[in-house]
């Protein structure tokens, strides 16, 4: 969440963010009824605070006092004083839960440096990294690639699971396969600590990230048990030091995990939901990273660097997009996509978000971090950040698509070999040889 002192030392200009840079007129609403359950949040606190110095006092000068029928009356006086402060208690618990609702619901604030604009439209392409490929035949998309090598079956995937499922089989199974272990060797080389997270989490992991309460709806979970399936590793990996105090010398931390993923995503049919591009399962690595709040700007950069080594080491054209106020997430304070061209579908295809949340995430899980050297040294809340390193499955339907060849066959990335047993080239019986 947001810090409340900013809300309230400098109401107007938080409400102007609100309005004019992320174009939320609910996040204004919202805010407006913060400010008011605050003031009256800390009318309450002062007055209960008034009340118990009174009592404290009154306590002392009844222990001094000698005056039986003065001792009777006093203490009588405090037994009024005691129901008062009883009844303000209970309208202050009452009063700190709405707080604390509405707060949940405030988006984060942007970083200066990210550009205003209402819509995805208003993303800025900050460069591009390789050339498209050129084909001397039409290139197709994955769906028929997959299909035509009998690695992708769709049908199947509609027959036991539904819309948006398919199963991928053989060499398509062991690609995506090489894809992740790849993708977490070369991660696990740039520094960070491998992690194999539950993918079901409760519900305070979810707060704490800020997936609840605003995005409930998008997700699965158990009807009977506190248990959410996770919409990404983020998740989990975040919460782990949730209501932790983490030692400054052991910053940044930096973890990696690859996790299934499970979003309740309502897709219309048509061109953006045809063949593996969204569906209500996929696999992805992730990255997340906790920093101090002086390295966050710096860590951000650094972590698009090390998702986009991901894409160099595949020999794939992609570009970088920083995202404008109207299309960053709920929880991030700045955010760059990472698209790669995926020319049988003629279209740039998001595989990875990089997001700095500063204080936000860390807030709402209470992630902070102290000096074991320095004794004075205040608790401070760490800056989370996370990025796909990278989503799965565009990431195979961009391999497939850029490494097809006129055949139908579809050559194997030289870095992907050594994980793939050696095989240069997936053919048309579904083996990689």
């Amino acid at each position: 969440m947001i810090d409340p002192k900013i809300l309230r030392e400098r109401p107007e200009e938080v409400l102007t963010i609100y309005r004019e840079r992320l174009f939320d007129e609910a996040a204004v609403t919202t805010a407006q009824e913060v400010l008011k359950v605050d003031t009256e949040r800390r009318r309450l606190l002062n007055a209960a605070d008034e009340l118990k110095a009174k009592r404290n006092a009154a306590s002392q000068g009844i222990g001094r006092e000698k005056d039986e029928a003065k001792r009777a009356a006093a203490i009588k006086e405090m037994e009024g004083v005691k129901a008062e402060i009883a009844a303000l208690d209970e309208k202050l618990a009452t009063v700190e839960v709405e707080f604390e609702r509405l707060m949940l619901q405030l988006p984060n604030l942007p970083a200066e440096n990210v550009p205003t604009g209402k819509s995805d439209a208003q993303n800025i392409v900050t460069r591009e990294h390789g050339e498209k490929r050129r084909f001397d035949f039409q290139p197709k998309p994955h769906w028929e690639i997959g299909e035509g090598l009998g690695i992708i079956d769709f049908e199947r995937g509609v027959k036991i699971s539904g819309t948006r499922f398919y199963v991928l089989k053989g060499a398509g199974a062991r690609l995506q396969r090489a894809l992740i272990a790849w993708m977490i060797d070369v991660h696990v080389e740039q520094g960070y600590t491998e992690i194999y997270p539950p993918y079901m989490v409760k519900q305070a992991c979810l707060f704490g990230t800020g997936n609840l309460p605003k995005f409930g709806d998008n997700l699965y979970r158990d009807a009977e048990e506190d248990f959410y399936f996770i919409p990404t590793a983020e998740v989990p990996v975040t919460n782990l030091y949730r209501d932790e105090i983490l030692d400054a010398e052991s910053l940044p931390v930096k973890h990696v995990a690859f996790s299934a993923c499970f979003r309740r995503e309502k897709m219309a049919a048509g061109r953006d939901t045809r063949g593996m591009k969204r569906g209500h399962q996929f696999d992805k690595v992730e990255m997340v990273k906790f920093v101090h709040p002086s390295e966050s700007a710096a860590a951000l950069q650094q972590l698009l660097a090390d998702a986009e080594a991901i894409l160099k080491g595949l020999e794939l054209p992609y570009r970088v997009v920083k995202m404008c106020t109207g299309d960053l997430s709920f929880a991030a304070c700045e955010k760059y996509d990472l698209e790669v061209f995926a020319p049988g579908c003629d279209e740039w295809l998001e595989v990875s978000s990089c997001s700095n949340f500063g204080d936000f995430q860390a807030r709402r899980a209470q992630i902070r971090f102290k000096s074991s050297k320095d004794k004075k040294d205040k608790p401070r809340h760490v800056h989370t950040l996370n990025g796909s390193g990278l989503a799965l499955p565009r990431t195979v339907i961009a391999v497939l698509e850029n490494y097809q060849q006129p055949d139908g066959t579809v050559r194997v990335p030289s870095v992907l070999r050594p994980y793939m047993g050696g095989a240069e080239v997936i053919r048309k019986d579904g083996s990689p040889r």
